[in-house]
């Protein structure tokens, strides 16, 4: 909790607002720790995997290393964050919200039929909490890649960690319930974890009354929307502040649903929501301010290990952005949102170049022109959202 000043302008005239007691939060897309990046990390899984092209997770660290040279000899739990751990210093988020794409686990026992397959040691575990990680959204497509061994596991260590998560449990009402945090004195925070079937989840993994599982959302359909707005509205109080994660969409695409973008207004409009935090895509996608609440419809890739691998090159898969938005404690609504544009080089987040940072910038423009939004870039490489 920080105070700051805030410059407003009313037609010709500037002037500075005092904010205090601001909540900053930290949110990211996809934190993929497994597969590759396991194998270089302090202890690793049996690297075999059980993909249509490649039987073993080594070989996406020789992949990398061919685009972009050899990986340090040690790697410590923290190397993954990089220059994200200044950030965090610096800037001292009172949240840090990721969306974690991995199993935590030493299971062997692969979904079958699955093509790919995440997990990361169980012993690696200090690789969340070295960057302060608050919470992880859990109801994704890899979560259960390893059975529900591999879920339990990756609950309970988490637990044992102290990081809190959401979206995944031993049966609905858990993997429903949100995760509570006080911010500052008298604040209290609840962040809900959801995941839909287009973002590669099997309607199999649902959690059921005495199934384990994830919070999938099916489709969108009335019923559903009603089972999500009584399960909101069943925790926080009025004044609370509300974030909702949401697994979404495919892989590759710019395109926002109509259903996904209609969905989100009624989380904030119906449901009282102040941050939706979107998630999948392996890029960015435009960025929505709707009656003053956040919208990220996909926050991209974080960490992975793709680096070398061809395809989407015009996605710019290897480019991420660390999400800063700040809100008021009072109402929710967002008071302003800056970014700072990341690439993932030799498994760890770098600093992005400046011709990085407009690139994105051009894209943000791009996309959010059809939802009210654009962007400056600062002198020092910042990316600020601006909204009508």
């Amino acid at each position: 909790m920080f105070a700051y000043f805030r410059r407003v302008i009313y037609g010709d005239i500037q002037s500075i607002i005092l904010m205090s007691n601001v909540i900053t939060i930290f949110l990211c897309g996809d934190v993929m720790t497994g597969r590759g990046v396991d194998q270089v990390l302090p202890y690793s899984n049996d690297p075999r995997i059980y993909e249509p092209y490649l039987k073993n997770a080594r070989k996406y660290v020789m992949i990398a290393e061919q685009e972009n040279g050899p990986l340090p000899d040690s790697i410590g739990f923290d190397y993954v964050w990089g220059d994200a751990l200044g950030i965090f210093d610096r800037l001292n988020p009172d949240l840090k919200i990721i969306n974690l794409e991995t199993a935590i686990t030493i299971s062997d026992d692969h979904w079958k039929g699955k093509r790919i397959n995440y997990r990361m040691h169980s012993k690696n575990i200090p690789v969340l909490t070295s960057a302060g990680i608050d919470f992880c959204s859990l109801a994704n497509n890899h979560v259960l890649d390893w059975g529900y061994d591999g879920l339990r596991e990756t609950l309970r260590i988490l637990n044992e960690a102290g990081v809190r998560h959401a979206g995944a449990g031993e049966n609905r009402t858990e993997a429903q319930h949100p995760a509570t945090f006080s911010v500052g004195d008298k604040e209290k925070l609840h962040v809900f974890s959801y995941g839909t079937r287009h973002s590669g989840i099997s309607s199999d993994w649902a959690a059921g009354e005495d199934q384990p599982g994830v919070n999938l959302l099916k489709n969108f359909s009335r019923d559903v929307i009603e089972s999500v707005r009584e399960n909101i509205q069943n925790h926080p109080e009025p004044d609370d502040i509300v974030i909702v994660s949401v697994h979404w969409g495919g892989n590759w695409c710019y395109e926002i649903p109509k259903e996904h973008r209609k969905f989100a207004h009624q989380l904030i409009d119906e449901m009282g929501v102040d941050i939706v935090h979107g998630h999948s895509s392996h890029h960015p996608k435009g960025i929505e301010v709707h009656n003053n609440k956040l919208i990220l419809y996909g926050c991209g890739d974080f960490i992975n290990d793709y680096e070398g691998i061809g395809g989407y090159e015009q996605f710019r898969d290897d480019l991420g952005v660390m999400y800063f938005p700040e809100v008021d404690p009072a109402s929710g609504d967002l008071v302003r949102l800056q970014m700072i544009p990341t690439r993932i080089e030799k498994f760890q987040v770098h600093r992005a170049s400046r011709e990085d940072a407009a690139w994105l910038k051009e894209m943000f423009d791009r996309e959010g022109n059809r939802l009210g939004t654009r962007t400056e870039l600062t002198e020092d490489d910042r990316l600020m959202l601006r909204w009508e």
